[in-house]
């Protein structure tokens, strides 16, 4: 059963008909994705034909259940050099290989930044920390494209 709701300006009125007036009156188009939606368009603008056996299963619930959020976590990634983790084989007596991540060692720095007059604190390498105490922090951050002032 098909109910037919037309729009008269701004009034909503409720079209009642025996289905041989609606069909012979209104050209219906109908494609794939109308059927899946559950709504069939017509040719006239402003017509709408809700059906509900199109629909395969149970509508979806208008709020569904909040799920909790997840807290960040920071990538194991150095920002000043990019090095990040590697795959690698663990191979036992047996030749079973395994697969493993070998991580970055990256260590929380608190380091004196010249130019800001003040220390940041950044998670770099070990490897970026010895470029920074060789080249100094100015140079390798604007190397590598980033803002201290953000930090």
């Amino acid at each position: 059963m098909a109910t037919i709701t037309a729009t008269l300006g701004p009034i909503m009125v409720g079209v009642a008909a025996t289905k041989s007036q609606n069909f012979s009156r209104l050209s219906m188009k109908s494609s794939r994705t109308s059927s899946e939606i559950g709504f069939v368009a017509s040719q006239l603008s402003g017509i709408k034909i809700s059906t509900t056996h199109f629909l395969k299963s149970a509508p979806l619930p208008i709020s569904a259940p909040r799920r909790p959020s997840l807290q960040p976590v920071a990538r194991r990634v150095c920002p000043f050099t990019g090095k990040k983790s590697n795959k690698a084989n663990k191979v036992s007596h047996s030749n079973h290989k395994t697969i493993k991540r070998q991580f970055v060692n990256l260590q929380y720095k608190r380091i004196w930044w010249e130019a800001g007059k003040r220390y940041v604190k950044l998670r770099l390498s070990t490897k970026a920390i010895k470029t920074i105490e060789k080249n100094g922090l100015d140079a390798v951050a604007k190397k590598a494209g980033i803002d201290l002032s953000k930090k």
